[in-house]
């Protein structure tokens, strides 16, 4: 079996191979940019890794020294599988040093609001406990998205005596057009409803998301066809909804080139070999529409898990101390 050490060989070769296509929109290493941020959403259609790549960018900032919480909300709990630890039932869990967990229930943050600002024990009990107040937390256009991206606020402004100092929080975010609805439904929400606590927190969180030095975007794609096509229809999202492009683009789980000779050239590597040519007619077109950093990533040999997480994570490392920003 190989070791992490030679996979992560196999994958910067495999990484060598994809062919810078277009210029890049930031300069210099991409830890400068990615450790000033609060917030960080990764997002993409499902499926793609987003998970993962989630992890593994928590576990390389947490490295870096910031002090990070991945935060998901998907009910199934994913991330704990990925980080070897048991599920967080809502609370927040160390992971490794500097780095933690949380899967969040919205419905927890919205009872925080009402609490913040009832503060009496018996009438907060009473509101919680509203059929109206149910009704308007599980149906009211807005309120779960604000809840996920306040919460996230809330601990990076350290409003939250209970819980550890975090300097970043990244987001496993909901897929593809949900990840968007994510980003811009504060602002619509905030200035329709106009005033009261809810209203409020939605302007804060919007006047958070749209500041670009505060809230970062990363978009994972596979390089097929569905995947990249959902990608670049994300990106033009990103740019006519919020006024600005991700901040990156991973390109995740690449077949690397095949290195076997004619001997070798069964059904297997046939198979390999049009995967692959897939792989590079997708990250072709997907350049096309792309110029900004991209981080192609290899598929390894791995099961989901913290073996793969630690692979990621030395290939992120590496890419993300370049002197220039990566490109498809």
């Amino acid at each position: 079996m190989l070791t992490t050490e030679e996979l992560c060989i196999i994958g910067r070769r495999a990484k060598i191979e994809m062919s810078s296509l277009n210029d890049h929109s930031l300069n210099g290493p991409l830890n400068d940019h990615f450790e000033n941020l609060s917030l960080i959403v990764v997002t993409g259609k499902g499926g793609t890794g987003k998970s993962v790549v989630s992890a593994a960018l928590g576990r390389h900032l947490a490295e870096r020294g910031r002090r990070t919480l991945l935060l998901e909300v998907d009910p199934r709990e994913n991330l704990h599988h990925l980080c070897d630890v048991p599920p967080s039932g809502g609370d927040i869990v160390d992971v490794a040093p500097k780095l933690y967990l949380q899967n969040l229930k919205p419905t927890d943050v919205c009872d925080w609001v009402v609490e913040k600002q009832v503060k009496i024990k018996p009438i907060v009990n009473r509101v919680l406990k509203s059929p109206v107040y149910q009704r308007f937390v599980e149906g009211a256009p807005g309120i779960t998205e604000i809840a996920i991206l306040g919460h996230a606020l809330r601990l990076v402004r350290g409003d939250r005596p209970d819980a550890p100092k975090i300097d970043t929080v990244i987001l496993d975010a909901p897929a593809t057009g949900h990840g968007i609805y994510l980003l811009t439904s504060s602002r619509l929400f905030g200035e329709t409803v106009g005033e009261g606590p809810f209203a409020d927190l939605a302007l804060e969180v919007a006047d958070f998301v749209d500041a670009p030095e505060k809230t970062g975007m990363v978009v994972v794609t596979l390089a097929e066809e569905m995947p990249v096509q959902e990608a670049i229809e994300l990106v033009r999202d990103f740019e006519s909804k919020l006024g600005r492009p991700p901040d990156l683009m991973v390109a995740n789980a690449l077949y690397p080139p095949v290195t076997q000779g004619p001997e070798q050239d069964d059904e297997l590597t046939e198979l390999w070999r049009s995967r692959r040519a897939v792989n590079e007619k997708e990250l072709t077109r997907l350049a096309e529409h792309w110029p900004g950093p991209a981080l192609p990533l290899p598929l390894l040999a791995l099961d989901d898990g913290p073996r793969l997480v630690r692979a990621l994570t030395d290939l992120i490392a590496e890419d993300f101390a370049a002197e220039e920003s990566p490109t498809l």
